[in-house]
């Protein structure tokens, strides 16, 4: 088997942590030659479908944070292959205290060199999902050291409504961190070392500071969500767009069960 299939064991005290924080980091979750094979691949996709050739001095803060390109595995075998890890996808069970998962959708999110913030926010804003059983893991493609902008992480934000309905922005940044700073909660701002990843909740609020090298740094992320969550009513005008993207024709209250959101685990 290889690091994409083959079993991650989680301690319990992992669990737990990640239950109390609302994320979790860990070590040598994939190997350099499997970053290497599929980064690649990943990397060629974004270029590919990007287009924005807009410099970066002319764009929003949230077009100056990365770059973005979703559903990667529908253009690619080899991506696939990745997305349908099932190593990733059993962490993410067994993190989340489900019997199995599905994709939501995968995301690539590449900081160019010199790119800007990514500004506090929390990811379940955007998903009319109908409970909070849903995570993503972040795998940096590369070492990410402090000066390339690592994800960071206000520590068990997710049990708090610190401005949840804030779509990310310059004003979530400042009044977010505002929250944070007046709560006194802890923020993890750690580098990740190679084959390090993150898993961290739908509500669990987190960031990214600026891209100060000359190299991109390239991360692939993939969204999971329990596999017997249902369509809740859309809360907002993303939510509402990404039934449309995330899950054609589900209907409210249904099962989230889609081509586009295959079973990647179950116990």
């Amino acid at each position: 088997m290889t690091d994409l299939d083959a079993p991650y064991p989680l301690t319990p005290e992992q669990i737990g942590a990640f239950r109390d924080d609302g994320y979790i980091k860990l070590k040598d979750v994939l190997s350099a030659e499997t970053l290497k094979e599929y980064g690649e691949e990943i990397t060629r996709l974004v270029v590919a479908l990007t287009g924005n050739d807009t410099p970066l001095a002319e764009r929003t803060t949230y077009g100056k944070a990365f770059l973005q390109v979703g559903n990667l595995w529908r253009h690619s075998a080899l991506v696939e292959t990745f997305v349908r890890s099932k190593r990733l996808a059993r962490i993410a069970a067994d993190l989340l205290e489900v019997e199995g998962v599905r994709l939501y959708h995968d995301q690539a999110l590449y900081k160019e060199p010199g790119g800007g913030i990514t500004p506090w926010h929390a990811d379940q804003y955007y998903w009319p999902l109908e409970t909070d059983r849903a995570v993503t893991v972040w795998v940096p493609l590369q070492p990410t050291p402090i000066e390339m902008g690592p994800l960071s992480f206000c520590v068990g934000s997710h049990r708090l409504d610190l401005d949840r309905e804030l779509e990310i922005s310059d004003e979530s940044e400042a009044r977010i961190q505002e929250k944070v700073t007046g709560a006194g909660l802890a923020v993890d701002e750690g580098a990740f070392d190679l084959g390090e990843v993150s898993y961290h909740r739908g509500w669990t609020f987190h960031r990214a500071g600026p891209n100060a090298t000359d190299r991109p740094r390239g991360v692939m992320t993939m969204i999971y969500i329990d596999a017997a969550m249902t369509l809740a009513e859309p809360t907002n005008r993303n939510q509402q767009a990404d039934c449309q993207r995330w899950m054609p024709g589900t209907t409210i209250g249904a099962p989230i069960d889609t081509p586009q959101n295959p079973l990647l685990f179950r116990h």
